[in-house]
């Protein structure tokens, strides 16, 4: 069958989320052809280009999200009559007409977004007070908003100019008189028109996908599923193949878009309404993806929680966990040894959301019951300022803690494990003797990713904040007894095979960490069964076995849909014409009506109905 695969930020781009996900998914599944339609998210992304594509991708789509620049955009061509009007400069302006539609279908998106209570056709009241039943508010606030979404969606793919219509004086006009609506909260009525113009900045960039030319017999309508790696703005194309073709919707997230972006807005220099509005649209935009997806794959289940509580169906959500590469990690993982029995590791990109503050007072307590116990954290910071900033900060805590001979004991290292370093460190090689060593894969100390997790005794994991904790499941691999806190989906990776702690909670992660390094028999009893878990559940051969059923189920269940084949091509096509052409039998009677002769045409002229 033909996947279009849709990615944001990502594969088939060499940097971005997912993208070794997606490559293996498409190498692992090479019976089926993919198409990629891809969203790039920086201009530095695409200047690093593409990884190899194997022969089963047939095409590839991208597209830009980070410019306005529509003249980059590589936005289709208008259908319907409004292509006459295109101005000398290229850009696109609206007939009367198109103008009106513009207005009513921004104006129920803007209405639904911000929340606003109104006259609308189809509410109801509560018998006793008159006002709207918060479900009700919550239905039509839905409803308003697959309107105004589609129909923006059908008025660029006929007349185009979607992009600048809405960053229009009038697209501001309604956001701003749908700010001012009675009901609206508190926060959105005090939008400033600095704060309407960011919105439909970021309104327009998240509504690209809308205005693509992918929307043809040669795009997505010549696919048989469309699979979006991610929610929100990667799965709106998909949502116009259904609603344009009929094309089956797979959507599979292994981080929620919609978390994520509550979780960076927190921090988000833009001000309070343009937050407020930014999270009311993204959330009914993942309330429509759920709604409008044939079956929904959380990478854990964490993810799942997520998803039900926007809107998802329990029948329709099933978990699939991402698969990772166990032959790298097999030679340790068999070995009988413990590493440093004295010393905990940890693995990862150091970043605030890791919590190594924690981490380091909470080894001073261990260094009080274990004397010769030692702390080695490999990896390098987080790209940027804020990164080299908390590296700083942990560097300079270290040394108020440990100060004696703690400057000997950072090593450098060249660059490893692309998600682990990434960034020169001023890290002078020591002896190594200090408790506390800051190190980067790829070093003489630590050569690759299986000698990290082999350096220690315990691999810990102190994050405040985590999806689904990759650097625990390879620990798992590798056969390590683990220490965490419980966030994201650690609880369930972990499943009984290794300790788990509150987090921000020096005191119990010191603990924890004293009673493994103190028990050896139970750390090797932990670190087997860990290891059993990670072989049975978090392969990449269990994923792949697992989307090989999705997609044909997915295909089975989906309506025929007829494809005029090219000229000269008459090569076999397998989900062409559906299953029951082929049964040699007649069909039921319809009630009260005449049974047709349903008898296929091989059968020959001497098929009866007798």
């Amino acid at each position: 069958m033909r996947i279009g695969l849709l990615t944001d930020g990502g594969y088939p781009y060499a940097t971005g989320e997912s993208r070794l996900w997606c490559d293996r998914l498409v190498r692992g599944l090479a019976q089926h052809e993919f198409d990629l339609f891809a969203l790039s998210r920086s201009a530095e992304q695409e200047a690093q280009g593409w990884v190899r594509l194997p022969s089963q991708v047939v095409g590839v789509r991208t597209a830009p999200l980070w410019t306005a620049d529509e003249e980059t955009l590589g936005l289709h061509t208008p259908r319907g009559p409004l292509a006459r009007l295109l101005t000398g400069g290229g850009a696109r302006t609206y007939a009367r007409r198109e103008r009106r539609l513009f207005a009513t279908h921004f104006a129920d998106l803007a209405a639904a977004v911000c929340g606003a209570a109104g006259g609308e056709r189809g509410e109801t009241a509560d018998a006793g007070t008159g006002a709207r039943t918060e479900g009700a508010a919550s239905r039509l606030a839905d409803e308003r908003f697959t309107r105004g979404l589609y129909g923006l969606a059908e008025l660029a793919f006929e007349h185009g100019g979607l992009p600048a219509a809405l960053r229009s004086e009038t697209a501001v006009r309604i956001l701003e008189a749908a700010c001012r609506a009675p009901g609206t909260g508190r926060t959105v009525q005090t939008a400033s028109v600095a704060d309407l113009l960011a919105f439909t900045a970021e309104l327009d960039r998240a509504l690209r996908p809308l205005s693509l030319d992918w929307y043809d017999e040669d795009g997505l309508g010549a696919v048989d599923l469309c699979h979006a790696t991610a929610g929100g703005v990667a799965a709106l194309p998909g949502l116009l193949a259904k609603r344009f073709f009929g094309v089956p919707l797979l959507v599979t997230e292994h981080a929620v878009r919609v978390r994520a972006h509550y979780l960076a807005s927190g921090g988000a220099p833009a001000g309070a309404p343009v937050r407020a509005l930014l999270a009311q649209f993204h959330g009914l935009l993942a309330t429509e993806v759920y709604r409008q997806a044939a079956l929904v794959t959380p990478g854990n289940t964490h993810a799942r929680r997520w998803q039900e509580r926007c809107g998802a169906d329990p029948a329709k959500v099933r978990t699939v966990y991402p698969g990772m590469e166990s032959a790298r990690f097999a030679a340790l993982g068999e070995r009988e040894d413990d590493g440093g029995p004295d010393t905990l590791v940890w693995v990862g990109r150091i970043e605030p959301a890791k919590d190594l503050i924690t981490l380091l007072h909470a080894f001073a307590e261990v260094r009080l019951a274990e004397p010769d116990a030692r702390l080695r954290i490999i990896g390098a910071p987080a790209q940027g300022p804020a990164g080299a900033a908390y590296l700083e900060r942990c560097r300079t805590l270290a040394a108020q803690l440990f100060p004696a001979d703690q400057a000997a004991g950072d090593s450098g290292g060249t660059e490893g494990d692309s998600d682990r370093t990434g960034s020169d460190s001023d890290q002078s090689a020591g002896s190594g003797e200090a408790p506390v060593t800051f190190e980067e894969i790829g070093g003489p100390e630590v050569p690759d990713l299986a000698q990290a997790y082999g350096a220690g005794g315990v691999v810990v994991l102190s994050s405040v904040v985590e999806g689904f904790p990759i650097s625990l499941v390879e620990a798992m691999f590798c056969g390590r007894a683990t220490v965490s806190t419980d966030v994201g989906a650690v609880v369930e990776v972990i499943g009984g095979t290794g300790l788990v702690v509150p987090p921000r909670n020096a005191r119990a992660l010191a603990d924890a960490c004293v009673a493994l390094l103190r028990d050896p028999e139970r750390r090797a009893r932990l670190g087997a069964a860990a290891r059993a878990r990670a072989l049975e559940l978090f392969t990449v051969e269990q994923n792949l076995a697992a989307f090989r059923g999705i997609y044909l189920d997915l295909i089975a269940r989906a309506p025929v849909r007829e494809r005029p084949l090219p000229a000269g091509d008459d090569t076999p096509r397998p989900f062409a014409t559906p299953p029951e052409v082929h049964v040699r039998d007649h069909w039921p009677v319809p009630a009260g009506g005449e049974r047709a002769d349903r008898t296929p045409s091989w059968a020959g002229a001497g098929g009866s109905d007798a």
